[in-house]
């Protein structure tokens, strides 16, 4: 048992030394070189004995070397139990340094606290037979368990544990990406997609998904175009088309806009278009699986390798000019980003079925809705959530929810109190205000989580305006501001090692974290006066009468701004029947507390609906073409 406890303290003097250094200059060092002097201390305690037995002629100082052994053990032990990480859990991060961070991370902790509170349990019971056996029992049976029977106990507990183990290993959830996935990667029943709600049991199996990917991989590869557009509404047939081809190495351009004007912009010719909707040159992804032959077994079972540095993805945006924006993707930075999202809210994703109400064409519905699920093994709705009153329909299990704030804010506009059950939500795409989060919560019974970053920067930073407007930076993300006072960033997503620049303004917290004040480009100069639209849309929300509002700059003969909104219950309550010329005064004065006359809007369009893409996101192009025609 000596030798044991050498062995530990060693061990966890290395650990925790390691640990501390990590943590702080000075003190670290001085922490570290503490926990080093254990050995030294414990060797000490047994000369001491050794010499106390010497000079008084009694063996019972020797005797209890035991005891001393069971207690410094239980000391260290226990001792990591109120300051973890545990004893236990260090061994196993020493061994497996992929834990940390990872999917299995609190579930590992868990498990290897209760290992420690069993060493515990047996250090004491050992130590107080230890006790008995110095004090009551002859010198040979002291030396039997002493010396042999503790340690066969101290043995059959290993024993017992790694057996336990070994049967917990298997149960730990398994992260299973797009680019590393093998036909056992999950059985042949796991779920992966479905219709309707989930107790409406039409399924889509793992065996589904192989036998479809295979069916779509034979055709493909019949193809000799290099690059395919692919344009899919249904998540299940999307993400079996998307991983077929890459799987074939091909490229892959996605976009939301299909219409013919758009795809003529990003040079479509000679490159082939696979869809689930009725457009021209598309080639239909249910004809093609449903006309293709059964595959042979080898086939399905057959998974070839994607290289996720060598992936090629186009993501087509509009941005703020209408014009298509192709911004190249590998799967490397997706999966990338994935990890992180796993490794905070991996058991929530878990723990449900998800339902969405937005595109996989854009980086947010593709990363929430097809990569990180395909990952997890999570069943995803095949079908986007397109009305609110769907929601009420979801009463029969627990869902994860990502979705827009645009959705959110006309959902909690028509529906009260949702028979949700522990429901989780994330959102993206856009401004979620205050009130609409509030209101969220009360009508789903969750707070929304919300997710900032770009098609450029993927996912860089969350919040829960619950606890604060702040947003708190992804745990791999370095951000700071330029000299133009907008975000710089840093993160494994962005390729450029030297970051990417944004055009959101923001101001930088002491603790890291960072508030947005608007976009660079929201900024004008009116009669050389400089304002933010941003500022102006802000003002015109807390009025408190307007659910949804754009302000965009003008010029014919001169620059101006003009503001298109929309009304909430209130505001609609206030105007019934009011002249526009009314409205329009109402607006002005109200904004005359805050700005100068030269700067308020000199046109309003008053809407019951402001147009928005499928991401939610209001475009400038399609506010300026409601002023074009006439004159408001």
């Amino acid at each position: 048992m000596a030798l044991a406890l050498g062995y530990f303290l060693t061990f966890t003097g290395k650990s925790a030394g390691a640990r501390a250094a990590s943590s702080s200059g000075m003190g670290a060092s001085a922490s570290a070189g503490h926990l080093r002097l254990r050995p030294l201390i414990t060797s000490l305690l047994f000369m001491s004995a050794g010499l106390a037995c010497f000079l008084t002629n009694q063996t019972i100082f020797l005797r209890l070397y035991a005891v001393v052994v069971c207690l410094m053990m239980l000391i260290t032990f226990a001792s990591t139990l109120f300051f973890p990480p545990n004893i236990i859990y260090r061994f196993a991060c020493l061994a497996d340094r992929t834990i940390p961070g990872s999917l299995i991370q609190y579930r590992v902790e868990r498990y290897c606290r209760k290992v420690c509170i069993i060493w515990c349990a047996f250090f004491i019971i050992n130590g107080g037979i230890s006790v008995y056996t110095a004090f009551f029992a002859s010198e040979e049976v002291w030396a039997v368990y002493n010396g042999g029977i503790s340690y066969v106990l101290m043995g059959l507990l290993f024993a017992i544990e790694y057996i336990i183990r070994i049967g917990v290993n298997k149960k730990m959830p398994k992260v299973n990406p797009i680019t590393k996935f093998t036909a056992a990667s999950f059985p042949d029943d796991h779920i992966i997609s479905y219709e309707g709600k989930w107790s409406d049991k039409k399924y889509k199996t793992w065996k589904d998904f192989l036998t479809e990917s295979a069916k779509m991989r034979n055709y493909i590869l019949k193809n000799p175009a290099e690059k395919w557009i692919l344009h899919c509404e249904d998540y299940w047939l999307f993400t079996i088309a998307f991983i077929s081809l890459l799987q074939c190495k091909k490229e892959i351009l996605l976009t939301q806009n299909i219409t013919e004007g758009f795809l003529k912009e990003i040079h479509t010719q000679g490159i082939m278009f696979l869809t689930d909707q009725k457009v021209a040159d598309g080639e239909d992804i249910q004809v093609i699986l449903y006309s293709q032959p059964q595959p042979s077994e080898e086939e399905i079972r057959n998974t070839p390798a994607i290289d996720s540095d060598s992936t090629k993805i186009i993501m087509f945006t509009s941005g703020s000019t209408g014009k298509p924006k192709g911004v190249p993707q590998r799967m490397t930075e997706f999966e990338l980003d994935n990890a992180f999202i796993i490794s905070k809210w991996g058991e929530e994703f878990l723990s449900r079925k998800l339902v969405a109400t937005v595109s996989q064409h854009h980086i947010y519905g593709f990363l929430f809705t097809v990569s990180l699920p395909f990952a997890l093994g999570v069943p995803v709705r095949r079908k986007r959530i397109e009305f609110p009153e769907e929601f009420e329909t979801l009463d029969d299990d627990k869902y994860m929810i990502i979705t827009t704030p645009a959705f959110l804010k006309r959902t909690v506009e028509i529906e009260g109190k949702l028979p949700l059950n522990d429901s989780f939500i994330f959102t993206s795409g856009g401004l979620l205000t205050y009130e609409v989060a509030e209101r969220t919560n009360k009508t789903f019974g969750f707070w929304p989580v919300e997710v900032y970053g770009s098609t450029e920067t993927s996912g860089i930073a969350w919040r829960k305006s619950c606890d604060g407007q702040e947003w708190t930076p992804f745990d791999n993300a370095k951000i700071w501001l330029g000299d133009d006072g907008c975000l710089r960033i840093i993160s494994p997503y962005i390729k450029n090692p030297e970051g990417f620049a944004t055009a959101d303004l923001a101001q930088m917290l002491p603790d890291g974290r960072f508030l947005l004040k608007g976009r660079s480009d929201s900024i004008v100069k009116i009669e050389e006066k400089r304002i933010s639209m941003t500022e102006v849309e802000n003002r015109l929300l807390d009025s408190g009468l307007v659910a949804n509002v754009k302000v965009i700059a003008m010029e014919d003969r001169r620059q101006y701004l003009a503001a298109a909104l929309e009304f909430n219950s209130k505001g609609k309550e206030k105007f019934e029947g009011a002249k526009k010329l009314e409205i329009n005064k109402f607006f002005h004065d109200y904004l005359m507390q805050y700005f100068e006359n030269v700067v308020i809007p000199k046109k309003w369009r008053f809407l019951e609906k402001l147009p928005t893409d499928v991401q939610g996101k209001i475009h400038k192009e399609e506010i300026k073409a409601l002023f074009t025609n006439t004159d408001i």
